[in-house]
């Protein structure tokens, strides 16, 4: 069972209780009483204060991440593309340094979507591009 009732059922509750209060005497005082005024406010400055802490850092910490990945993906493609000339210049097979090359372009890709606030698929193509240059390290 959901625990929800029907809103017929809550119509009904809500007519009774009403009906109820009005034929109360008003000599009486409630059961209940309602909530003072200094203890709303207060709950409502903590409120804003523990949610504004928690906002306050959120565009910082987007911002952080834009600049973590497009400067991992800046450097790596630099690795990259310096790795593909050293090895195109040598007597490796030249699977490799397109390897690198390869790998140097995925991850100035991902620099370029991490710039544009796409960090997790940023960090993922630069796990990818690091990965295709590992397999051009493996067949040197």
């Amino acid at each position: 069972m959901s625990g929800r009732t029907d809103s017929d059922t809550q119509d009904g509750i809500r007519t009774d209780a009403i009906e109820a209060h009005d034929t109360d005497d008003a000599d009486t005082p409630d059961d209940m009483p309602g909530p003072d005024p200094a203890d709303a406010d207060a709950d409502a400055d903590a409120d804003a204060d523990g949610d504004s802490g928690e906002d306050e850092y959120a565009g910082e910490d987007a911002r952080q991440a834009r600049w973590t990945a497009a400067g991992t993906g800046a450097l790596l493609t630099l690795a990259g593309l310096a790795a593909a000339l050293l090895r195109l210049t040598g007597p490796a097979p030249a699977l490799v340094p397109a390897a690198y090359a390869l790998g140097a372009a995925v991850c100035a890709l991902a620099a370029l979507l991490g710039s544009r606030g796409r960090t997790r698929r940023a960090l993922w193509l630069l796990i990818a591009g690091v990965m295709v240059m590992a397999v051009g390290d493996q067949l040197d």
